[in-house]
């Protein structure tokens, strides 16, 4: 493969998925139908503990991030796991339906879900729109801007003279001289191709 990055120019935005007991950021958005209650489908990776909670809970929300979102928003929930942290905790937060959903949001659509696809590294969930609303006005962050602005989106600290390997993608940050080969990031999937030394 000659440059798989051509993917980002594919034309997507940034959300926050929350279920009841978790929630993680999330790229892959669609709507699939339209009518007074259409279909949305999200692609959530297996590895993720979100994707573990969506098996198991009927409804979803997807929050619509701005460009100008928090940084702690992204941080929170796209570089830690809720096996680890309560990432609810740590962001201001209002229940819809049952469930969490940020408040620092362009609004958010409240999704019962209808189906589960299967794939090698991802689940399609696809969810009915039950619920939504636009709390406020401005630009929705694509996919394109979150990679071309996240170093300043998302400020990853290291620990002082550790050698650390941040993840390109979602800023994972693995310490150690040096990274496994096959090492994979335990956060978004990608390879050991995909770190960079700080």
């Amino acid at each position: 493969m000659k440059n798989k990055k051509i993917t980002r120019k594919i034309t997507q935005g940034v959300y926050l998925l929350t279920t009841e007991g978790g929630g993680c950021i999330v790229d892959a958005v669609s709507q699939i139908s339209a009518g007074e209650n259409p279909l949305l489908a999200v692609a959530v990776m297996k590895k993720n503990y979100t994707n573990e909670l969506l098996h198991a809970n009927e409804k979803f929300v997807l929050s619509v991030l701005s460009e100008d979102v928090d940084g702690n928003i992204l941080e929170t929930f796209g570089l830690h796991s809720m096996r680890d942290v309560d990432k609810f905790e740590r962001v201001e937060m209002t229940e819809v339906e049952g469930i969490k959903t940020v408040d620092d949001a362009l609004g958010y659509m409240v999704c019962e879900r209808v189906d589960m696809i299967e794939n090698e590294t991802h689940t399609l969930f696809i969810g009915r729109l039950i619920e939504a609303d636009v709390l406020k006005e401005g630009e929705p962050m694509s996919y394109a801007y979150y990679q071309e602005n996240k170093d300043d989106l998302i400020k990853v600290k290291t620990a002082e003279g550790q050698t650390a390997w941040v993840c390109s993608v979602c800023g994972y940050v693995y310490y150690g001289e040096e990274l496994p080969a096959d090492f994979t990031c335990p956060i978004c999937g990608v390879g050991s191709d995909m770190f960079s030394k700080k």
